[in-house]
């Protein structure tokens, strides 16, 4: 049995993290303000003596003895990153800091939750790791950008100065059971508009591509990256390379909800990137042949239910 820190462990990934990590025998604190967490994701947890739910933001300092941290905790979707941008600078920065240094001080291995949004509108396709990005790092999005670029170089320099034991891992779009209704992500918002038979609505032609990975499969390579040895410490891509395009997407979320919504088109935000697919050349490598396993449709079948009794 290991002791386990998850911050931002009340959350759509965090959850599901908590839950898995629980069920492999091991004893989970789960670190979260609340802000875009819920308690209800993890309120069937609470009856286990083995699982720990505390009120924190990471912001501020934090102690405690574990053998692993997960650091989770930032807002993800663009709703709600931009709705207060100085805190989720602060959140990214300062709570890779405060982890960085507990981490450092108990001796724990860390992993960070990064993000493919570090590569901001690609101009190399797809994505491999030692692309540096194309972000705008004054645009509405370098609070969420650059504030996980930041937390990297954190991640890095505290690993090259202290020997701290780190992990990074850059996600790429997540869906399944358990994201919130409201939090402006494009699967959540397109199978709620078409369970409520409203219009769907895309920004731009819908040519844009994203590739979407279901949640179970992010869970199994986080856990198989916080495995590896302490030789592994660079940044690796976690998502599934299967790409479509959001119009695609929508159009399967149509059929699978046999839903009467029609689809309309609104100007594209600041900064959308274009395409979006990661290179997971080197996840095959290091995680035990680690290749996601659901395809768009199954999982969007199974996210889907969750909506239609939970939304």
């Amino acid at each position: 049995m290991k002791k386990i820190l998850v911050t931002g462990g009340a959350g759509f990934i965090g959850s599901h993290l908590c839950e898995r990590l629980l069920n492999e025998g091991n004893e989970v604190i789960c670190l979260d303000n609340f802000f875009t967490g819920n308690r209800k994701n993890v309120v069937h947890l609470l009856s286990n003596p083995y699982f720990e739910l505390i009120r924190h933001d990471i912001t501020m300092p934090f102690f405690v003895e574990v053998d692993e941290i997960y650091n989770l905790a930032c807002p993800a979707s663009p709703i709600h990153y931009q709705h207060n941008p100085i805190k989720t600078i602060k959140t990214s920065v300062m709570g890779a800091i405060n982890m960085l240094g507990l981490a450092k001080r108990i001796k724990a291995k860390v992993l960070q939750a990064s993000t493919s949004e570090v590569y901001g509108d690609p101009i190399i396709h797809p994505q491999t790791e030692d692309y540096w990005g194309n972000c705008n790092p004054i645009g509405k999005r370098s609070c969420y950008d650059e504030g996980k670029r930041c937390a990297e170089s954190l991640f890095v320099n505290y690993h090259y100065q202290n020997n701290v034991r780190i992990k990074i891992a850059r996600i790429f779009n997540t869906y399944g059971p358990g994201m919130s209704a409201n939090d402006g992500r494009v699967v959540s918002n397109f199978i709620v508009q078409a369970l409520k038979n409203q219009d769907i609505t895309i920004f731009g032609e819908g040519k844009q591509t994203r590739s979407f990975q279901y949640i179970d499969d992010l869970v199994e390579g986080l856990i198989r990256l916080m495995n590896t040895g302490d030789n592994i410490t660079g940044p690796v891509n976690i998502g599934n390379p299967d790409e479509f395009t959001i119009l695609e997407l929508a159009e399967q979320v149509l059929k699978i909800t046999g839903s009467g919504s029609k689809i309309v088109h609104l100007p594209l935000p600041e900064d959308d990137p274009t395409q979006r697919q990661p290179d997971i050349s080197q996840a095959k490598k290091i995680l035990n042949n680690w290749y996601p396993k659901v395809k768009l449709n199954e999982g969007l079948i199974k996210t889907v239910e969750y909506f239609k009794h939970n939304s």
